[in-house]
């Protein structure tokens, strides 16, 4: 009889722990509403060379990193997130450089378009500056004007 009640004592211990153990599902049900609006704001095109979305919590500092060939590029940047939210572009090594330029994530968005010369690794830093979480999505495609 001893036996059994410890046998069921550590079964329900051990489904306990596995319960608790278990990852939680923290994902904000607004990023995907985000996500659409993003990619309908900035769609794929045929030509790019690379293209991202990126679910950035509020106050994010990330790092995007692309090896290319070389050359001139269009980088087409926009966010999607709650009311008042601001994310921060920056491109090169964001050591010692202007801290880059400021982006509305709610109300009016329009993509913003930078023309960047690349040797062999393009670099761009993200900062959420305001609210959170965004979204966050890139294009990449290279500049045939030049």
């Amino acid at each position: 009889m001893v036996l059994h009640a410890l046998t069921v004592l550590i079964l329900l211990a051990g489904g306990t722990w596995w319960w608790r153990a278990e990852p939680r599902a923290d994902s904000d049900p607004r990023l995907l509403t985000w996500r659409l609006a993003a990619e309908q704001l900035l769609p794929d095109a045929g030509d790019q060379e690379g293209a991202d979305n990126l679910a950035l919590a509020a106050g994010a500092v990330h790092e995007e990193i692309a090896d290319l060939d070389g050359g001139s590029f269009l980088v087409s940047v926009v966010c999607a997130g709650p009311d008042g939210s601001r994310v921060r572009v920056a491109f090169g090594d964001s050591e010692g450089q202007d801290s880059g330029r400021g982006l509305n994530c709610s109300g009016d968005r329009t993509p913003e378009v930078f023309s960047v010369g690349v040797a062999q690794r393009l670099r761009m830093g993200i900062t959420v500056e305001v609210g959170g979480p965004v979204v966050f999505r890139y294009t990449l495609q290279r500049d045939d004007q030049n």
